[in-house]
């Protein structure tokens, strides 16, 4: 039999640990405010704006495993700072325009508008943790700059 003494954290305490960090919490908040504008683009007429919060509540739940399970650190293949800076502002731009779309557009269709809101909120979210990951990487070129230093 295999020795299961020497097992670490298990899934479910990882998950409750990582959702108390800051990054933690504003992936689990796209994550869930997208699944919210994806309900009222469902109920709305016209659910052909859902693709972007469909899109972007995967992408962010791609980033959360990846994150919370330690993984970034594992496969260095990718630079995931820089990955997660692009999903992010690309995400609050996709937001910020079709929110816009559908708050104009959405006379008459309740729950367009309300996804339409809940679009700018998101927008909002997004952009904030773009430049939230713009703060680290840099304060990380900022810790590991290069010599100035003629000598060679």
């Amino acid at each position: 039999m295999a020795d299961t003494t020497a097992t670490g954290p298990s899934f479910l305490e990882k998950l409750k640990s990582y959702v108390k960090t800051p990054k933690g919490f504003i992936l689990a908040a796209e994550i869930l405010i997208s699944f919210i504008i994806i309900i009222c683009y469902a109920a709305s007429l016209y659910g052909g704006y859902s693709a972007v919060a469909i899109c972007e509540m995967i992408f962010s739940m791609i980033f959360f495993g990846i994150f919370m399970m330690e993984m970034d650190k594992q496969i260095q293949v990718v630079n995931w700072v820089w990955s997660d800076l692009f999903r992010a502002g690309i995400g609050a731009v996709l937001y910020i325009i079709t929110s816009l779309i559908c708050v104009i557009g959405g006379a008459g269709d309740g729950a367009r508008i309300a996804g339409g809101v809940f679009g700018l909120i998101a927008g909002l979210l997004f952009a904030y943790d773009t430049y939230t990951i713009f703060l680290q990487i840099k304060s990380t070129r900022q810790h590991t700059a290069a010599s100035t230093d003629d000598r060679v």
